[in-house]
């Protein structure tokens, strides 16, 4: 019986990277596309014959597949339901006439899809795209790169994974909208999301040894401590302090100064609250007090703070509305 194969391919994948059974059926078949395309041309390179047709598409397959036993479709990214359909419907009216095969010849890769942010977000910055996008800085976007990922740590304490997802994608944004804002500085200041990208695989292997160079994994303490042992001979820091974010929280700028001085047995005299001049630097200085017995304790003291305030703030009565005037008498 002829036969009628709807081939499906990646568009995020180069033209001629198909499976060897997908050559193999456009090299010795009539391949029949919707326009021509970078996949005709390598199916024409390779020996194959393509062509468009001029009229409708499934009496075109039809013919072909009665004049030369097998015609090959190339569908679209979608997979051309409709054609799919509308097709299916035909040869289910008018058994014999063919069979119909849906073949995929290139399968989208894990992370594909961020190819598509990459182009969106080229598209938005690119002259004609999106006069906001194309308006802003690094420095101007600053802020939004913290509420988004203040909005995801806030999904992640609400276990919503699916908030979680549409957040990452918020954060997502901002490190796209930021690599493609970099490709726009004086050459000598350059980059693009390719080298955000190459330098986190880069690190990742560097840092993981166990996984990638065949040393001995050993327990995770001892994976965290290989893993600190490479971080500092990579930054090469002339002190411990060296690479803290001194824009985060003041509790968690605290805590990860003081968890920084503790693994390197660094002792200092804390500031003590009564001998501080000042109202507010007493106020600095018992605080920093309580995050070190927190620290001590093993206790995260954002993370308390932040539980202790939202359930205070469940407690709050809601505020009265304000009284309406009074409607004038007719």
């Amino acid at each position: 019986m002829p036969r009628i194969v709807l081939l499906v391919t990646s568009p995020r994948l180069p033209a001629g990277l198909l499976t060897a059974a997908a050559w193999d059926v456009v090299r010795a078949a009539v391949v029949l596309a919707g326009a021509e395309s970078e996949l005709t041309t390598a199916i024409r390179s390779a020996g194959g014959q393509v062509r468009v047709p001029d009229g409708p598409v499934v009496p075109a397959l039809l013919d072909a597949a009665a004049a030369h036993d097998t015609v090959v479709w190339l569908a679209g990214p979608a997979g051309d339901e409709a054609l799919a359909r509308e097709l299916g419907l035909r040869l289910a009216r008018e058994p014999g006439l063919a069979e119909m095969e849906l073949m995929y010849g290139s399968w989208d890769p894990p992370g594909a899809r961020l190819l598509d942010a990459v182009a969106v977000l080229d598209r938005l910055l690119s002259p004609g795209g999106d006069p906001w996008k194309r308006a802003q800085t690094h420095q101007s976007l600053a802020g939004f790169l913290l509420e988004e990922c203040y909005e995801a740590y806030d999904a992640i304490a609400a276990s919503d994974t699916d908030s979680l997802r549409e957040e990452l994608g918020d954060v997502l944004l901002q490190v796209v909208l930021h690599a493609r804002l970099a490709e726009e500085l004086p050459e000598d200041e350059r980059w693009t999301i390719d080298d955000v990208a190459g330098g986190l695989v880069d690190k990742m292997i560097r840092r993981n040894p166990h996984v990638f160079a065949g040393a001995e994994a050993g327990s995770l303490e001892e994976i965290t401590a290989n893993w600190e042992r490479i971080k500092q001979a990579e930054k090469a820091r002339k002190s411990v302090l060296d690479g803290v974010a001194l824009s985060q929280p003041a509790l968690s700028l605290a805590t990860q100064i003081l968890e920084r001085a503790t693994r390197a047995n660094l002792i200092a005299s804390l500031p003590t609250p009564e001998t501080q001049p000042t109202p507010e630097q007493t106020l600095g200085a018992t605080l920093l007090s309580t995050v070190a017995n927190a620290h001590a304790a093993g206790l995260n003291p954002e993370s308390a703070l932040r539980h202790t305030t939202l359930t205070y703030a469940k407690t709050l009565p809601t505020p009265e509305p304000p009284p309406q005037p009074p409607t004038p008498s007719s």
